[in-house]
């Protein structure tokens, strides 16, 4: 068995279903591995989502449940872990590396239903929800898919390079002195 599907089974043993028993860590955890994504959140609407509430609205709950969904576990606003899940048991880099394990332990990957749970027709909205054209104003993962490209590809590069200087050189077989 390798050692992915071990800790795989590991995973889901130790927490069973894991959503059901984490805890939510704050967006500034998950800044630490996504500098670039966390920046883009926090310049978009849902690191804003109560500024929007005004008067009672802001102490509503059928309110608060969208614009702050884990303001019981102490996080304002709509967080990273609002879309993706509480992180205690996928935000270790280790954990994160491996897409199967990170979903099993409790990562989400969000689509359209996951965006219609807050964004739908009882929504007080001027304009019909249009997902394609308001997924792009929380675009948080290109910048951060574009440098990760773009570190793999020098990375790529200096192994190549690393490998032609040693073909080139190889050691001398005269006897040193």
């Amino acid at each position: 068995m390798s050692a992915r599907w071990l800790i795989l089974a590991v995973a889901m043993l130790l927490f069973g279903s894991a959503a059901d028993a984490q805890s939510y860590l704050g967006p500034e955890t998950c800044q630490a591995c996504h500098a670039e994504a966390y920046e883009v959140w926090k310049a978009g609407p849902h690191a804003r989502a109560t500024v929007s509430l005004t008067g009672r609205s802001a102490k509503d709950g059928r309110c608060l449940g969208c614009h702050s969904p884990q303001q019981d576990k102490g996080l304002a606003q709509v967080t990273c872990e609002s879309c993706h899940g509480p992180g205690q048991f996928y935000s270790p880099a280790y954990v994160m590396k491996d897409t199967e394990v990170s979903h099993a332990v409790g990562l989400e990957s969000p689509g359209e239903k996951a965006c219609r749970v807050c964004h739908d027709a009882s929504s007080p909205s001027l304009h019909p929800f249009d997902y394609k054209s308001k997924l792009k104003l929380i675009d948080h993962w290109t910048a951060e898919r574009e440098r990760r490209k773009s570190t793999r590809a020098q990375v790529r590069v200096l192994d190549e390079g690393l490998g032609l200087a040693l073909v080139a050189a190889p050691r001398s077989s005269a006897p040193s002195r």
